[in-house]
C-alpha cells in the first residue's frame, strides 16, 4: 500500500532504503510523515530486517520515540504490522 492509503492510528511498517520505521501512523505534513510510539531499525547488509519486523509483530513495538517525523521520499513499502507473520 502507499503511505497515503494507510489509515491513521494503525501500526505500520514503513521500509526505506536505509531504515525501517515501525509505529502508529499519524498524519502527513507536506513531504513528511508523523509516527507515534515508534522504533527505527537501521538497515545493515549483514542483518535481516524481516526478522526484526516479525519479532516486533510478535512481541510488540520497543518504543524508542514517542513522536517521530521522517521524509516520505524513498519509501519502498508500507505494510500493516498486524498483517506481518509472527516469529
Amino acid at each position: 500500500m502507499h503511505i497515503t492509503q494507510a489509515p491513521q492510528g494503525i501500526n505500520v511498517v514503513v521500509e526505506t532504503q536505509e531504515s525501517v520505521y515501525i509505529g502508529r501512523l499519524g498524519n502527513m505534513e507536506g513531504e513528511q510523515v508523523r509516527m507515534y510510539d515508534a522504533t527505527v531499525y537501521q538497515m545493515d547488509s549483514s542483518e535481516n530486517a524481516e526478522e526484526y519486523i516479525r519479532q516486533t509483530a510478535t512481541y510488540g513495538i520497543p518504543v524508542e520515540y514517542r513522536d517521530l517525523m521522517f521524509e516520505t521520499r524513498g519509501i519502498r513499502r508500507v505494510r500493516k504490522l498486524g498483517d506481518i507473520p509472527k516469529a
